[in-house]
């Protein structure tokens, strides 16, 4: 039995705690107000939480913390409450500001920590109740990755190393833009095929974009590009998708967004793409941040995207 830490009790962060407790580790659940949280978080509804978990506002010394806040709080979470040991990053996109990944944005607010990043096609509630899933744990240190699989892989949470920790974040958060454009065609009745060619041209892009910024095309047809992928623009359990959705019903964005505040991470990752990539042609992500900017109507994204001109594959 280990020590972990969790920090963000969101549906996500306490799916990863609920899954670290069955493993038999001895789990904190980090809440920014933990007396909302009783035997049931309702961020994260049916799912009871074990009785060995603890639920609390201070940060315990872990064999691993686990950092499962969205990527626009990670900088102050990690700033604030200045966790000890090896860190997981949990989440996905770039930071609005400064266009970094969330390994970078850990490397500038705790650089003495050891950190890698778990990310692939994962919905909490699934994970909450030990449904089958994999995922990567991806980052320069093999030791490191190897003591965060030893510690959270399950018998129903398949864990595999990475050492791209560039291409695996890059395909978590580029997916996020995609699975808008994605339910955007399916909230606007254009149809399955569309969904896939989107879907097929989307992953082109994020190949090109994680090799023209040093990570390898190979990590984007995986897990944690393919995977998420397929997985975010197909479930409507996926924040992104449901937003998408929304517009192509013909929603503004501003009455797309969840109700209850719940980030959604490409409102802020698409135009950070954009910025970070230079001249890397990415003309669904441009589409969708022009679409989620205003600057463009639904029609308009998809005729732009339909009349490029045409080219061997």
């Amino acid at each position: 039995m280990s020590e972990i830490t969790v920090l963000g009790a969101g549906a996500w962060g306490t799916a990863l705690a609920v899954h670290a407790a069955g493993l038999g580790h001895a789990v904190t659940l980090w809440a920014r107000d933990p007396g909302r949280i009783g035997a049931q978080n309702p961020r994260l509804p049916g799912v009871r939480l074990p009785p060995g978990l603890r639920v609390g506002g201070d940060v315990p010394a872990a064999a691993l913390t686990l950092v499962a806040v969205p990527t626009q709080h990670v900088r102050t979470v990690l700033t604030a409450l200045r966790p000890q040991g090896p860190v997981v990053l949990c989440c996905k996109g770039l930071e609005r500001d400064t266009y970094l990944l969330p390994l970078e944005i850990a490397g500038e607010a705790l650089p003495a920590s050891p950190a890698c990043v778990l990310t692939g096609p994962n919905f909490a509630h699934e994970i909450a109740t030990g449904l089958p899933a994999a995922a990567v744990i991806a980052g320069a240190d093999p030791a490191l990755r190897a003591q965060a699989i030893a510690l959270l892989a399950g018998p129903t949470f398949r864990l595999y190393g990475n050492e791209d920790a560039v291409g695996a974040q890059l395909g978590g958060a580029a997916k996020n833009v995609v699975a808008v454009a994605a339910g955007a065609v399916m909230g606007a009745g254009l149809g399955e095929n569309a969904r896939a060619a989107l879907v097929t041209r989307g992953l082109a892009e994020i190949g090109r974009l994680a090799t023209a910024l040093g990570g390898r095309a190979e990590t984007v047809a995986g897990l944690s590009g393919m995977g998420d992928l397929v997985l975010t623009c197909t479930g409507p359990s996926s924040r992104n998708f449901t937003l998408g959705f929304a517009l192509g019903r013909g929603a503004a964005v501003a009455d797309a967004l969840p109700a209850d505040g719940r980030a959604v991470e490409a409102v802020h990752t698409a135009p950070a793409l954009l910025a970070r990539a230079g001249g890397v042609d990415l003309p669904i992500i441009a589409a969708v941040a022009d679409l989620l900017a205003g600057a463009v109507s639904l029609p308009g994204a998809m005729a732009r995207l339909m009349t490029r001109p045409l080219r061997d594959e």
